[in-house]
């Protein structure tokens, strides 16, 4: 037997469908916190490697000074 949709009924399945619209707002916000966390790591990932390569172009740079200078 169909049951009609009162404005009670209409009411409940309002408050319903907004608490689970809280929660998958809350879920997004834990995601958004996650990505602002990866997102940090791969920024100090990248300076790092900025500057290992500079540490490596500057070791490079001062074997190929050694060279030139014992050959003279």
């Amino acid at each position: 037997m169909a049951r009609e949709w009162t404005d009670d009924r209409l009411d409940a399945l309002k408050e319903k469908v907004d608490i689970g619209f809280k929660h998958v707002d809350q879920r997004f916000d834990q995601m958004d916190k996650r990505f602002e966390r990866i997102e940090t790591m791969q920024r100090t990932i990248n300076q790092g490697l900025i500057g290992l390569a500079g540490v490596m172009v500057t070791g490079f740079i001062a074997l190929a000074t050694l060279i030139v200078a014992t050959q003279i």
